[in-house]
């Protein structure tokens, strides 16, 4: 029977208080082995966090310098798909400029189907760049694989092509020198001399560039004009000043005051090999320019197309 606290004896209470300390004992968390072994209590969760903190700041700094790459990738190919739209610009601005300039060298060659055909060429190229430039900006600041993987595929066709002519230029450069000599000889001729289009465009090289006919002045003496005129006529674009006696004109038809004409001696295809050679350095310098936009391009795109979807797993810390 339960006794008053005051009443009941000391052993009864020391007895009671052992059986309620026994009690709490064995409705406490048991400690493991390896704890009760050492002695030493459970560590509490804020230490045991402390122990992958070491890993977790490596893996976050990681995951920082992945992201700062990326984005410096990402606006790196952004410029340089900008500066690949404006090189389309001025290569469609060239094909419409051979095309519509009545004083350009296309208006002379307006017989041959080919170079034609190749300004056609030049202006469907720049277009195709500045839409490949418009779609790599696109890719890049949207992240957008597909983009990516065609701008890669589009920029290495270009590539392959642009290699592709300058060899054919390079190796057939005989058969092109064959070709424009058969052309220029039926545009003079033909030469009517009422100026035109064509004949202004002629008269304007031979008369900037100081040379007469393709080949030399001879190419002149097929001019059915000048064949069946009674008069010493030569064309007035080829009068060279220092050696004329007579008025100076720039177009049509002048007459000789001897039977020896006072043109350039020196023809229009040497004319354009000397400025060609001339100025080959700069020809060469646009050209590998180009090539190395669309290398480093290539190389920043598929860069960018394979860490787009990587990036975000590696902000996971590993245990």
């Amino acid at each position: 029977a339960a006794c008053p606290a005051a009443a009941c004896p000391p052993s009864v209470s020391l007895s009671a208080t052992a059986l309620l300390s026994s009690r709490r004992r064995s409705l406490s968390p048991r400690s493991s082995p390896l704890t009760a072994h050492s002695g030493a209590a459970e560590q509490p969760p804020t230490l045991r966090r402390k122990q992958f903190s070491p890993q977790f700041d490596k893996t976050t700094k990681s995951s920082i310098m992945g992201k700062g790459c990326l984005t410096v990738t990402k606006y790196f190919l952004f410029l340089f798909n900008l500066i690949f739209f404006l090189c389309g610009v001025v290569i469609m601005g060239f094909g419409l400029w051979l095309l519509l300039d009545n004083q350009s060298f296309i208006v002379v060659l307006s017989n041959s189907t080919a170079v034609k055909a190749a300004c056609y060429i030049l202006i469907g190229v720049g277009a195709f760049s500045m839409l490949m430039g418009f779609l790599g900006c696109l890719g890049a600041i949207y992240e957008i694989r597909c983009l990516l993987g065609l701008y890669f595929t589009c920029l290495l066709l270009i590539l392959i092509a642009q290699v592709a002519a300058g060899a054919l230029i390079y190796f057939q450069k005989e058969t092109l020198n064959e070709e424009m000599s058969k052309i220029v000889a039926k545009v003079l001729n033909n030469y009517p001399g009422n100026n035109s289009t064509t004949e202004q465009a002629w008269d304007f090289i031979q008369r900037n560039m100081e040379c007469c006919g393709w080949s030399s002045r001879l190419d002149w003496s097929g001019n059915m004009v000048i064949f069946n005129s009674s008069q010493l006529l030569f064309p007035c674009s080829c009068q060279n000043i220092s050696a004329s006696t007579g008025n100076f004109s720039d177009s049509s038809f002048c007459e000789a005051q001897t039977p020896d004409w006072p043109v350039y001696d020196t023809g229009c295809a040497a004319s354009v090999e000397s400025w060609l050679l001339t100025n080959i350095g700069v020809v060469l310098g646009i050209c590998l320019g180009v090539a190395l936009i669309e290398l480093v391009g290539m190389i920043l795109s598929i860069c960018l197309c394979r860490n787009i979807h990587t990036e975000d797993y590696t902000k996971v810390p590993k245990y």
